[in-house]
């Protein structure tokens, strides 16, 4: 008996299917009109079948009839392209389908936008037809890719020993870093659940219970704004944790998992094959970020000694008022002309800068030239050209003050130079380790001491150092995983000791009534035997992005929020019914608009 609607799928057939019959089911792509004689590509969503009917065809009516995207059976012949009509870049594109019936089974209206091609469309539209928008080609095979490289994860990640665990979706508030969003109780009036922002606390209570490696691919809840990188919301990670290990068990068991994914799906570019470690301070100086794209070579410099009593008086004097006042050098190879230097002191104004001193080097002039060189004089400046490994062809540019203030522009501007100069690759996966955060940092807003990164990591040096030491000169067991400037991850050694708890939070200023109150699950766990243990939680939607080559995340996600948080298709968030309101207990206190 013949199937209702398919004997093959619209990416199936081949030549040596060539004189036999076929029922094929899906969207009409387009159809071309070729001299009276009608071209039907039909889709579904395993490929793209070319049908043909002419006047001769029992079908020719209806196929007339025929729009974009309507859907349709169709019965026919399969044969042969015509000579010199082949298509290789289509698995189907040796054979065309001869219609000998064609019946609608649903018809589309005038489309909003359009499926076939990759014309850009404004993400309103695009969100709130995201059904039509994932029938377009580019983002149906990114969904698919994702569904793939989420299998090899686990398989990966199974391969190591570990076991996929489940976590509760609605449990207590904690503070992660973002707001929370809150659920409230029916049962228990005037209380509320909130979405996990991660695992974090549960992961750690499975170690505790005596399971040995877990993995989850975990769906997290942040009530924050969007960004190119970070949907509104929700998201998902590849959570870990692991018992009895240290931080390099933890980097062993994690390089193999992503290195593999990238070789396998990262379309035959370059993997880096040993993550190198970058301590965090080393990377802030070095890079002006915690998350450095490594395919750009440029490495910024210290040369505050040669600016300290030059007679470049603007960072001669900020040198001698401020003893936190440095100097560094952005070297920029093959960046040795007056338009570039220009270019990109005009760029640093544009950034809100005072401007973005330089010196380039060029025949003749091997003192250096442009002001600087001028102010500072030919020996300082070949003191410079020789610190930072330049020649005649390169220049520097220099950002000046507390490096706790300009590090960033520092860093945006060795990307600038990165890019402008074509020194960025673009054809590889550079990833690195980030290490040794520091365990607190000074809240200016609240004037204290506060946790820095996570604040369940163990300082480096335990008690002794938490007791013994500036707060803000500890470091921690925490690690970031980085590839090609987007963080995909931040993992820690945890603290599993409640008197090195106990302490931790107290110098962020959480007494223990606080720390039971908000943390007391994981700290009646700790009183009763926990093993050393640590994990880490790279985002896949961002792990996805990087291999499909998108710029945003919207492209790698089946049914995402707008920026404002919306979900245009579905109409969320939207108001609650009076009814829905008294069973919560919940009356509204809506601000005046």
């Amino acid at each position: 008996m013949t199937h209702a609607y398919r004997s093959h799928t619209c990416g199936q057939l081949r030549a040596p299917d060539t004189g036999g019959k076929t029922r094929l089911s899906g969207w009409v792509h387009r159809v071309r009109d070729h001299g009276g004689v009608l071209f039907i590509d039909l889709r579904d969503h395993y490929g793209l079948t070319q049908v043909v009917a002419d006047p001769d065809s029992p079908a020719f009516k209806v196929a007339e009839a025929l729009r974009s995207e309507w859907v349709v059976r169709i019965d026919g012949k399969v044969r042969a392209r015509p000579a010199g009509t082949e298509n290789p870049d289509l698995p189907t594109g040796m054979v065309e389908i001869f219609a000998t019936a064609i019946e609608v089974l649903s018809q589309a209206a005038e489309l909003p936008l359009p499926v076939f091609g990759d014309v850009e469309y404004p993400e309103d539209i695009r969100l709130k037809y995201r059904f039509l928008d994932l029938r377009r080609d580019r983002i149906h095979q990114n969904i698919m890719k994702r569904g793939a490289i989420i299998d090899s994860l686990r398989r990966r990640m199974k391969d190591q020993g570990f076991f996929e665990f489940q976590t509760p979706i609605l449990t207590a508030s904690s503070p992660e870093g973002a707001r929370d969003f809150l659920v409230p109780s029916r049962m228990h009036p005037g209380q509320f659940y909130a979405l996990p922002q991660a695992p974090q606390q549960f992961k750690q209570l499975i170690m505790m219970s005596g399971f040995d490696r877990y993995f989850q691919i975990a769906a997290c809840f942040r009530d924050e704004d969007a960004r190119a990188d970070r949907s509104p919301g929700e998201f998902y990670q590849l959570d870990i944790e692991m018992s009895f290990v240290t931080q390099e068990d933890v980097f062993n068991a994690v390089e193999p998992v992503l290195r593999g994914v990238f070789e396998e799906f990262g379309g035959g570019l370059p993997v880096t094959q040993k993550f190198p470690h970058i301590a965090f301070r080393d990377a802030i100086r070095w890079y002006g970020s915690d998350k450095p794209d490594l395919r750009n070579p440029i490495k910024m410099q210290n040369v505050t000694e040669h600016f300290a009593g030059s007679g470049f008086k603007v960072f001669a004097s900020m040198i001698a008022a401020d003893a936190k006042a440095e100097v560094w050098a952005i070297p920029a190879p093959k960046g040795g002309s007056r338009a570039f230097c220009d270019r990109m002191n005009s760029w640093a104004q544009q950034q809100g800068q005072p401007g973005l001193g330089y010196i380039f080097w060029r025949d003749g002039e091997e003192g250096g030239a442009g002001p600087i060189a001028k102010n500072i004089g030919p020996e300082r400046a070949e003191a410079i050209r020789v610190q930072l490994g330049l020649g005649v062809g390169d220049a520097a540019f220099f950002v000046a003050g507390q490096p706790g203030k300009f590090y960033k522009f520092a860093g945006e501007a060795r990307n600038r130079a990165g890019e402008e100069l074509n020194l960025t690759a673009r054809d590889r996966f550079e990833f690195c380790w980030i290490v040794d955060f520091p365990m607190y940092e000074w809240n200016e807003d609240e004037k204290k001491v506060d946790f820095s990164h996570n604040p369940f990591s163990m300082p480096q040096g335990g008690l002794e150092a938490l007791t013994g030491k500036d707060p803000l000169d500890i470091l921690a067991y925490q690690y970031d995983i980085v590839c090609n400037g987007v963080e995909l991850s931040s993992g820690a050694i945890r603290n599993h000791r409640p008197d090195i708890m106990k302490k931790a939070f107290e110098i962020a200023g959480y007494p223990e009534e606080v720390l039971l109150e908000k943390f007391g699950g994981m700290y009646r766990a700790f009183q009763y035997g926990a093993p050393p243990h640590g994990g880490i939680a790279p985002g896949v939607d961002r792990i996805v992005m990087l291999l499909c080559n998108e710029p945003n995340i919207r492209e790698v996600v089946l049914f995402p929020m707008n920026q404002q948080a919306q979900d245009l298709l579905m109409g969320a968030p939207s108001e609650a019914t009076p009814k829905q309101l008294r069973e919560l207990h919940i009356r509204l206190n809506l601000p005046e608009t």
